[in-house]
C-alpha cells in the first residue's frame, strides 16, 4: 500500500531483456535500509525489489517488469533515461499524507493542455471511457504515482476530460516538473470509489 507522496525521482539506467524485463533504477534512497522484496512504486506500479547496490557505490535497485505491465503501462516507460516518481511502500504507524494508492494502473491518460495559474499550473488530462465514471470534482486521483485531487470534470463521448492543479512544490519534488501536452500518465482511481461502483453493479442486478 502507498499514499501517493513521492519520496524520489528515480531514473531508468538499464534495461535488459530477460524472461521479463529487469530494469536498474538508479535512486537516492539508502538501499541498505530496502530488503530484496520489498515493493517500490515506480511512477504509480507496484514492483518488487530483485537486485540492489552494494554499500558505498552509487545507489541503485533493479525490478522485473512483465509484459503485462508494460503492455497497461505510459507508453516508452520502460526505457533508459525515463525519470520514474519512486515510493517506498508505507509501513504502518506512518502518516497517511496523501490517499491510499495500490500501484495497480486503471487505465493511461494524456495530457490535453499545462496552463500555468499564479505560480501553480493546470493540468488537463483525457481519459477513456472506462475511467470516467470513477472521476469526480474533489476527488482523489494518482497520476504516475503522485497523489492528487481532482478539480474540474468534463464528460464527453469518448471519455472524460478532468483537470488537476500542480503546486511548486510537487513540480520540484516529482516528474511534474517537466509535463507537457501530448505527455501519457498512469492513472490508478481512488480505490473507494472501486469498490462503490462494483457494489452498484450488483445493486443493480439484485
Amino acid at each position: 500500500m502507498f499514499t501517493g507522496i513521492i519520496t524520489d525521482i528515480g531514473t531508468i539506467e538499464r534495461v535488459a531483456a530477460l524472461a521479463d524485463t529487469r530494469v536498474r533504477i538508479s535512486t537516492s534512497y539508502d538501499t541498505a535500509t530496502i530488503d530484496l522484496g520489498a515493493s517500490i512504486a515506480c511512477s504509480g506500479v507496484c514492483l518488487t525489489v530483485i537486485d540492489k547496490s552494494e554499500p558505498g557505490g552509487p545507489a541503485w535497485f533493479a525490478v522485473d517488469v512483465s509484459g503485462e505491465t508494460i503492455s497497461r503501462t505510459a507508453p516508452d516507460q520502460w526505457v533508459a533515461g525515463r525519470r520514474l516518481n519512486l515510493e517506498r511502500a508505507l509501513r504502518l504507524g506512518e502518516e497517511l499524507g496523501g490517499h491510499i494508492v495500490t500501484g495497480h494502473v486503471d487505465g493511461i491518460g494524456k495530457v490535453e493542455s499545462v496552463t500555468e495559474e499564479g505560480g501553480s499550473h493546470r493540468v488537463r488530462i483525457k481519459a477513456g471511457a472506462e475511467i470516467a465514471p470513477f472521476v469526480a470534482p474533489k476527488g482523489s486521483i494518482t497520476l504516475d504515482g503522485v497523489s492528487l485531487t481532482v478539480n474540474e470534470v468534463e464528460d464527453g463521448a469518448n471519455g472524460v476530460t478532468f483537470g488537476v492543479n500542480i503546486i511548486p512544490h510537487t513540480a520540484a519534488v516529482t516528474s511534474f516538473g517537466s509535463i507537457a501536452a501530448g505527455d501519457p500518465v498512469n492513472i490508478e482511481i481512488d480505490v473507494l470509489a472501486r469498490y462503490l461502483q462494483r457494489m452498484e453493479h450488483y445493486r443493480a442486478k439484485a
